[in-house]
Parts: C-alpha cells; structure tokens; sequence
C-alpha cells in the first residue's frame, strides 16, 4: 500500500496540537490594514483552532504533521 502525500499547501497553513486538533492562522490581516480598527488587527494576530465540521477534510491534508 503507498503512503498517503501531505498536501503543501496545507502543510504551509496548518499544524496539530498537543491534544490533536488543528491550529489555523487568521484571515484579513495581509493588507488594507490602515482601514481596520487596532483591536481588529490585534485579534487577528491570534491563532485559532479549525472547526470541527473542517477537522475531518483537513485531517487528511496533512496525515503526517
């Protein structure tokens, strides 16, 4: 049977906790930042967990991390 391949993409994007679950960054905060409010970009900074309806699709991406 053949290895299953990470995708890169993903693999760039993503990563697993301690506990399993998966660590996202946040959108919106690449540019047009003078228009979004200090606390907005502060908040944004922050990393967040994948929801659960996404756990399973982005599970597979990345089998090996």
């Amino acid at each position: 049977m053949p290895k299953m391949k990470t995708h890169r993409g993903a693999a760039k994007r993503f990563s697993k906790t301690g506990t399993g679950k998966i660590k996202r960054n946040k959108a919106y905060k690449s540019h047009l930042l003078t228009g979004k409010p200090a606390k907005r970009t502060r908040k944004l900074k922050k990393s967040a967990i994948v929801d659960s309806t996404q756990h399973k699709n982005t599970a597979r991406m990345i089998p090996y991390l």
